[in-house]
């Protein structure tokens, strides 16, 4: 019963800061009722916590409300104090009898006396913990912040300046009081007149610099790296249970970190993207273990005020999740081929067959070896062709890509390369273990003046030489919403249907997403459905956001590739 009074009070304190935060918007738009507010806060009048009708002071309690809505202690921390200090000032203020005699300021009293009592007994909700470098990160980010800004706004001033006989100092000076506090006095700097959409806009600069302060004081950490000594440990999982999904050695990428159950036999491989902890694929290790694992990720989560979400786990994994309270969305499905009931003979392989034979009439030969069986000289080679033949200068992937190409400690990789009747290199595949007798599909390049149909050729050589290489099954890409283009192209397909297909369509002249099902479809290969797992479906938006992030679908423009383009 006390649990579900504390979490009462932490919701009523979350709901007020909403409330508050939506009357200062309105009131900063609405004139007559933003004046109406701001009338009781002159004289003997006073509003409750936060409530001034103004932009900036919105967009604060907004952000207090985001912040304390996912539990962090530094954002109580700062409520308690400052509700505190402006309580103390209430009672203060309201000992004159003139004071006390207006109803509405017992009104504000009793609800700022409210919200404070909330704080307090809602006080062990909030443990969620922030970054250690959030303080000098603020620091540095406000002085530098107002000294840029006061320059910008300081330039602007000087152009726009209708009035004469005021040094470049004193416009300065003006900007700066302007940006620091939002307001000045024209009468106070003799000579600088600006225009008032001057003022507007260094205001909004102010605010927005506010705004990222904030940010950079309650940014939730980023995820640690992963320790030599974890990855050892992920290996060793992954030679006892590495058949189990066909994922599981993506979890060895080295910006993933990793939480293990409390007996060791499982663990949960994720990343902190835009304060998202997306853990990829299933869990490592042993079964029975994966509870213990998912437990830990979701408590170090709620440590962290991160969002919880799941990308790319299996129908096994997905049940397993789905019991620790998350919800499924089925993302697409992985093609998965068993190189022991694979065949080229029928109508339905007629096109990967004359394909194939195209390819090896024109002279082409394909090599399969093992990464720990490449020279170290001939390695650096095969990663110069990759880079050079990639598209774009993104690497994409993250839940079933390794990031990495020729590193010793992941020599037990397959590649396959292509050379033409030349002997000049055109095209490389590399698959990365799955259990003792599986490949995973991870690296997919080829020259773009090369033949069509060469990766079909290497593809069919591999599952062709299966036994001889020891190989029983092959994961190759994964196809997003398979099923809407599989069910929507069909007879009778509805309309809402139709329409999810054609908007993927469309998005598919840049993604991919169509182009990737048809590849895989090639093969008839078994589709396995990969899920998407997510806590809220408020915070869908968000994981799909930061999945994107991740998997490097959007990226954020850097100053550095901006130079370099220019």
């Amino acid at each position: 019963m006390g649990m579900v009074r504390t979490a009462v009070a932490a919701n009523f304190a979350v709901w007020y800061l909403r409330l508050v935060g939506f009357l200062n918007l309105l009131g900063a738009v609405w004139l007559s009722f933003g004046n109406s507010i701001r009338r009781h806060n002159a004289n003997d009048f006073f509003t409750p916590y936060l409530l001034t009708a103004g932009f900036t002071s919105g967009l604060f309690a907004l952000f207090l409300a985001i912040t304390m809505r996912r539990r962090k202690r530094a954002a109580w921390i700062l409520n308690l104090v400052v509700c505190g200090l402006f309580l103390l000032v209430f009672a203060a203020a309201m000992v004159p009898a003139d004071t006390r005699s207006h109803p509405q300021n017992w009104i504000a009293f009793l609800l700022t006396a409210g919200f404070f009592t909330a704080l307090l007994a809602g006080r062990r909700e909030f443990r969620a913990k922030g970054d250690r470098a959030n303080p000098k990160l603020a620091a540095a980010v406000a002085v530098g912040g107002v000294a840029f800004g006061g320059l910008l706004a300081a330039a602007l001033v000087t152009v726009t300046n209708t009035s004469k006989g005021s040094t470049f100092g004193e416009r300065f000076a003006y900007a700066l009081l302007r940006v620091v506090s939002l307001a000045g006095s024209d009468n106070d700097f003799i000579g600088i007149t600006p225009p008032g959409w001057v003022n507007v806009t260094i205001n909004v600069m102010s605010a927005l610099l506010f705004l990222l302060v904030l940010y950079a004081a309650f940014r939730s950490p980023r995820g640690r790296a992963l320790l030599p000594q974890d990855e050892a440990r992920l290996r060793e999982l992954l030679g006892r249970y590495g058949d189990r999904d066909s994922l599981g050695y993506f979890a060895l990428r080295r910006d993933k970190s990793v939480v293990w159950s409390p007996s060791g036999k499982s663990a949960v491989a994720y990343r902190v993207v835009g304060g998202v902890s997306i853990a990829s694929g299933d869990p490592i290790g042993d079964l029975e273990a994966w509870p213990g694992a998912i437990e830990a990720w979701l408590a170090e989560t709620r440590e962290h005020a991160w969002i919880p979400a799941v990308m790319g786990a299996s129908e096994e994994g997905g049940t397993v999740y789905a019991r620790h309270g998350l919800d499924a969305l089925e993302l697409g499905d992985e093609a998965i081929v068993d190189t022991g009931e694979f065949t080229l003979e029928g109508r339905a392989m007629r096109t990967v067959r004359q394909a194939c034979n195209r390819v090896k009439r024109a002279g082409y030969t394909i090599r399969i070896r093992r990464h720990e069986d490449i020279s170290e000289a001939e390695m650096e080679e095969l990663i110069g062709r990759a880079d050079q033949w990639r598209y774009g200068v993104t690497e994409r992937g993250f839940s079933m890509a390794l990031g990495r190409l020729g590193d010793p400690a992941d020599g037990r990789c397959m590649m396959v390369e292509c050379y033409d009747a030349e002997g000049a290199p055109r095209a490389l595949l590399s698959f990365v273990p799955w259990g003792p007798e599986g490949l995973s599909l991870d690296l997919m390049r080829r020259d773009r003046d090369s033949d069509n149909g060469l990766i079909e050729y290497m593809i069919i050589n591999l599952i062709e030489r299966a036994d001889q290489i020891g190989i029983t099954q092959v994961s190759l890409n994964f196809a997003a919403f398979r099923s809407v283009f599989e069910r929507g192209s069909r007879l009778g397909a509805g309309p809402v249907l139709r329409l999810w297909r054609s908007l993927l369509t469309f998005f598919s002249r840049w993604w991919q997403l169509e182009s990737l099902y048809r590849a895989n479809a090639k093969y008839r290969p078994i589709w396995e459905p990969r899920y998407l797992l997510f806590a809220k479906n408020s915070e869908l938006p968000r994981v799909g956001l930061a999945s994107a992030r991740a998997e490097g679908f959007l990226v954020a423009p850097r100053l550095s590739s901006l130079l370099r383009r220019r």
